[in-house]
Order: structure tokens, then C-alpha cells, then sequence
């Protein structure tokens, strides 16, 4: 072999070894990289404190405010509150800039947050929170009405509840905020789904009047909707949803998916809050309290085709579609599977990292 074949020869094996080890650095640059994302998500879960609040004084708070009150101002990483059963009686705030608190109690019967205030929609809630990113599990929050001078609570006396005023057991304004197994109960305004986008799962939600309503972009998932009368003794209809879309390109609107929709009280599954109110229920069961109808325009009449309200494939005596108003809409296969997936509130992984912690 001529030394110029032995030449070309050796810088051939020389470049074929800097190709596969190319290669090799290459790949374990992009193991790294994918390894590094893993440990992020994983440290985004992982790295938490938790906090013990127990009302017979056996944990780090008494209260449940107290608690959030010591959460840092801006905080970066997850806070694990942990409520042990009880009643407790306060109001919850939690503010904007406490973002990444997981509030989570023994079970919707075991845990609960009872307040009374009825001076406004928007000075009322037992529940209030502002901030993103929030978690909340295995608990309920209720509002307290005052009957012949003695306070009483829809969850355990529905049927004695006769004041019709504003009684919100939670306010949701934070974005990216989901609740599971979580337990809402009042009569008036029981939900303010207020601004945002929220994820409820196997939650219960009780009223009469309004008693899911604002303008959050909202998947409720497996919940339990639970009427009451709305006036006992009266002929008075109640209503499931105010949804308050204010644009026909906004994102927001209220989505049923596998829900149940139960009770003594007549109602209406919704009336137009706004004027281009978007709600869905899908494979909702409904029983046969929900009006023939169906729905109502309330301020809108006459501008009904902005309105958005429809119903796909629900089950129960309720669920006829045959007398409901003529201006139901009829959505897209396309439109009801985006509207019906988790995509419709979560296109960034968020619900991921919720379901973990």
C-alpha cells in the first residue's frame, strides 16, 4: 500500500472517530437538557414547605389566615398548607402576591370554613383569592345566613334558608388556580368565578340563584350541582350560571363536562350576565328541577344570537332539548372536543404540576 493511500486512510478513521464522538456529546447534551427539565419539574414540586394549621392548637396556626399570612410576599416556591378537620370561623384571604399555596383540608365534610357577611357580592366571601397559581383540595367553605336571630348554614338546614342575599362562599380572581374534591355551599352567589383560568374537579357546588357566575374561563370536571329553593313557599325559578363574557373573541366561559346536576329547587341551567355569556354543559346528568326551557336572556333580550349557550350529549329527565329556547346554539364537533378538554384552560402544563403536589 503507497503511503498516500495510508494518508487518506487514517484521515478517514480520524474523521469517522470525531463524527461518533460528535454524536456522543451531542446526545448527552440533549440528555442533559432533557434530564435538567425533569429536575426543574421535579424541583418546582418538590421543593415546598409545610405548614400544619390545627384549631385545637396542635400544629404551626390556629388559624387558617394566620397560616397565609406568613407565606413571604412573592413567594417562588410551593407552600403545603395543611388543615386538620374542624370548623373554622373566618374569613380566607389569600392576596396577589402570595402565589403557590396548596391549601388542602382532611375532606369536604371534615374540613370547612364557615363566615357571615352580607354586606356586598364583593365584601362577602368566606373564600377570597387573588393570587395565581393556587391549589386547593378536600375542603369546603360555606356561608352562614341568620334565621329568627340564629345562624344557620345552607349545608346543614337548606330547606330553613329563606334570606335571598348576596351569600358568596368564594371569590376566584388568581389565574391559573384548580380545586379538587372541594366543597362550595350558600345560596345567592355561592361561586364567583370571577377573572382567570381554573380547573374544578369532583367539587360541590350549592344554591339557587346565580350561584355559579363571572367571567373565568372555567372546566368544571365531575362536579355536583346542588339546587335549593330559591324562595320556599314561592314560585320562584332559580338559575345554575350568570356567566359574564363581555366580547364574542374572548376566551372565557363556563364548561359542565361529566357533572351532575341535582336537587329540590326548580331552575334554569343560565341566564346571560353579560352579553356574550358562553356556557357548555356535556354528559351532564340532569334531573328533571331543570326547566323545559332550559334558559333565559335576562338583559339580553333581543340580543340573543350573541349569547352562547349549549348542551351536548347530557342524560336525565332534564336533558330534552326538545322545548328549550330556539336561540340554544349548536356548536362544532371541533368546538365542543377544545371546549370539553383540559386544553381549553391549561395549553401550558400547569394542571400538571398541580395534579402532583
Amino acid at each position: 500500500m503507497s503511503l498516500a493511500w495510508s494518508s487518506i486512510i487514517c484521515l478517514f478513521l480520524l474523521a469517522s472517530v470525531e463524527a461518533v464522538s460528535a454524536a456522543h456529546i451531542y446526545q448527552g447534551q440533549q440528555d442533559l437538557r432533557h434530564s435538567g427539565q425533569k429536575q426543574f419539574q421535579k424541583k418546582a414540586v418538590s421543593r415546598h414547605k409545610a405548614i400544619i394549621v390545627d384549631k385545637s392548637g396542635h400544629g404551626d396556626f390556629s388559624k387558617i389566615q394566620s397560616a397565609i399570612d406568613s407565606v413571604p410576599s412573592n413567594n417562588k416556591h410551593w407552600v403545603h398548607i395543611k388543615v386538620k378537620a374542624g370548623i373554622y370561623r373566618e374569613k380566607v384571604n389569600i392576596p396577589g402576591d402570595k402565589p403557590h399555596i396548596v391549601l388542602q383540608g382532611e375532606g369536604k365534610k371534615k374540613t370547612i370554613v364557615d363566615w357571615a357577611d352580607h354586606d356586598s357580592s364583593a365584601q362577602s366571601p368566606t373564600f377570597l383569592t387573588m393570587a395565581n397559581n393556587i391549589v386547593v383540595k378536600s375542603m369546603s367553605f360555606r356561608f352562614i345566613f341568620v334565621v329568627n336571630h340564629v345562624e344557620q348554614n345552607s349545608y346543614n338546614y337548606p330547606k330553613y334558608v329563606h334570606s335571598m342575599t348576596p351569600a358568596v362562599a368564594a371569590m376566584i380572581s388568581g389565574d391559573k388556580s384548580s380545586f379538587h374534591n372541594v366543597g362550595f355551599y350558600g345560596l345567592q352567589d355561592t361561586l364567583w368565578d370571577e377573572q382567570g383560568r381554573h380547573y374544578f374537579n369532583s367539587c360541590t357546588i350549592q344554591g339557587a340563584m346565580d350561584f355559579i357566575f363571572g367571567t373565568g374561563q372555567s372546566l368544571y370536571e365531575r362536579c355536583s350541582i346542588s339546587v335549593l329553593e330559591a324562595c320556599p313557599g314561592e314560585a320562584v325559578i332559580g338559575f345554575i350560571t350568570a356567566q359574564g363574557r363581555t366580547g364574542p373573541n374572548d376566551a372565557n366561559g363556563f364548561v359542565f363536562k361529566n357533572c351532575n346536576i341535582h336537587g329540590f329547587g326548580k331552575t334554569y341551567l343560565g341566564r346571560p350576565w353579560r352579553g356574550y355569556a358562553r356556557v357548555l354543559f356535556y354528559q351532564t346528568k340532569m334531573s328533571d328541577i331543570v326547566q323545559p326551557l332550559g334558559w333565559q336572556p335576562w338583559n339580553s333580550a333581543g340580543h340573543e344570537g350573541r349569547i352562547t349557550f349549549a348542551e351536548e350529549d347530557n342524560f336525565g329527565p332534564g336533558s330534552n332539548t326538545s322545548q328549550r329556547v330556539s336561540w340554544l346554539k349548536k356548536l362544532s364537533p371541533l368546538t365542543v372536543k377544545e371546549m370539553t378538554s383540559t386544553r381549553f384552560v391549561d395549553m401550558e402544563g400547569w394542571l400538571n404540576i398541580h395534579h402532583r403536589l
